[in-house]
């Protein structure tokens, strides 16, 4: 899925993308969500596990939002989400099953490895999600 038809934002650091990824329990590339590199996480969540049934959810703090966490929980999963320094009311999460989400970081090291999506060449964003989407079949096939 796409926001926009660049999917490139603005910043200090020149025109950057974000990529929003789910992984399954081993770390192999689920779903990809492009946005502008300034847009928040929480706004992509819903989408991003949209149609996903499994046990947990894990996230980082980025996607702490309470009307994600809901949304977590009404599709029977359990949110590991540890949430915002400046949450009123902190809510607990399971640390040891937190670890587990550098399945998620592995995968983006391993896209790196994919020069065409480590350096964003296209600049069209539908383009770059089939550049994505080649380096996720690499990565399932590997």
């Amino acid at each position: 899925m796409i926001q926009s038809t660049e999917a490139a934002g603005k910043s200090r650091g020149g025109l950057t993308t974000k990529i929003h990824a789910a992984t399954d329990a081993l770390g192999n590339p689920l779903r990809f969500i492009l946005t502008a590199g300034q847009v928040s996480e929480y706004g992509q969540a819903n989408a991003l596990i949209e149609g996903l049934s499994t046990d947990f959810i894990l996230a980082d703090k980025g996607y702490d939002s309470n009307a994600f966490i809901k949304a977590v929980e009404m599709s029977g999963a359990q949110p590991v989400i540890p949430p915002k320094r400046n949450r009123l009311n902190q809510r607990a999460y399971d640390k040891e099953v937190y670890k587990e989400r550098n399945l998620v970081e592995r995968l983006f090291q391993k896209l790196k490895n994919f020069r065409r999506v480590a350096t964003r060449y296209e600049r069209l964003a539908r383009n770059y999600m089939g550049m994505l989407q080649i380096a996720a079949v690499m990565i399932w096939l590997a």
